[in-house]
């Protein structure tokens, strides 16, 4: 199949997979802490992958592993935390919206770090996007007053890691294959989430014995394996036959399928939220397009 249309077939797979995400986030925090579901999603995404991938690290080579460590972090390790802790605070779906700026970050961090070339129709999309998350973040904190809207940040960070482990992969990885990237990952940041998890009591009799535990491991479970692990093994070769900044566009198709999930949960939204997500999806579109801007 052609790059062209493989690429579109990759995205919207993982628009589903990733809109699926932040439910299963929510879900899990019913019996876990945000630390645990943290390292958990990681645990088990490492289980996952050392089953199918453990062959494929024989690709990586010296240095690479510095790469993959460092994308490991970025791309899973702290962003698992972060939307966990979010999620606490705020929507599962207002979290998917504010998720939609990792296009724009990507691309400002091509520029500043990565020599990317400076273009006006992007710079005008980020200055777009930026002004639909300030919004959403206001507008979010008028209409939830109970929720703690602060916590917004804990998103815009995790996306800030998301944009610079994409441009990692593009330019130090770019010709390793999408599992051993992935597989790599995780081998790195398993043991650090296991110790993340141990000090959090996560193995005591008290914890386990609770009642919402079960469910929400597997609720964990599913996102660790699936939403995680096989994710980004897709994501990763997405970055390879595409761009960065194309990659993370995923980001605005997201919360299409997480705002379904949100209103069949319960959560709210105004007329503001919704009109101040499409102003991101319309910055993240005005950076992707081909048409230029005089």
């Amino acid at each position: 199949m052609p790059r062209s249309s493989l690429k579109w077939i990759y995205l919207c797979l993982l628009a589903l997979v990733w809109g699926s995400s932040f439910i299963l986030i929510k879900k899990g925090l019913v019996g876990l802490t945000a630390l645990q579901v943290g390292s958990l999603r990681t645990v088990f995404a490492a289980l996952f992958l050392t089953l199918i991938g453990l062959g494929s690290l024989k690709h990586i080579k010296g240095k690479q592993w510095m790469w993959i460590g460092i994308s490991g972090f970025c791309g899973t390790f702290f962003p698992a935390y972060l939307f966990s802790f979010a999620e606490t605070e705020i929507d599962s779906a207002i979290v998917s919206i504010l998720n939609s700026t990792t296009p724009l970050l990507s691309m400002l961090i091509g520029i500043v770090l990565f020599e990317a070339a400076f273009v006006k129709k992007k710079f005008l999309g980020v200055m777009v996007g930026l002004a639909g998350t300030t919004a959403l973040i206001w507008s979010g904190a008028t209409v939830n007053p109970d929720q703690n809207y602060w916590y917004s940040l804990l998103v815009i960070l995790a996306s800030l890691f998301y944009g610079f482990n994409a441009n990692i992969i593009k330019k130090h990885l770019q010709n390793l294959p999408a599992l051993a990237i992935t597989t790599g990952n995780f081998m790195v940041i398993a043991i650090p989430a296991l110790i993340v998890l141990a000090s959090t009591g996560f193995f005591s009799a008290e914890t386990l014995s609770a009642p919402n535990v079960p469910m929400s491991l597997v609720y964990i479970g599913i996102l660790g394996v699936v939403g995680t692990g096989a994710a980004l093994i897709v994501f990763n070769k997405l970055i390879q036959i595409s761009d960065p900044v194309f990659s993370t566009s995923v980001t605005y198709l997201v919360p299409i399928v997480a705002v379904g999930w949100g209103v069949l949960d319960g959560e709210e939204f105004s007329f503001v939220q919704i009109f101040s997500g499409v102003i991101i999806i319309a910055g993240v579109l005005i950076v992707n397009s081909r048409k230029k801007i005089s």
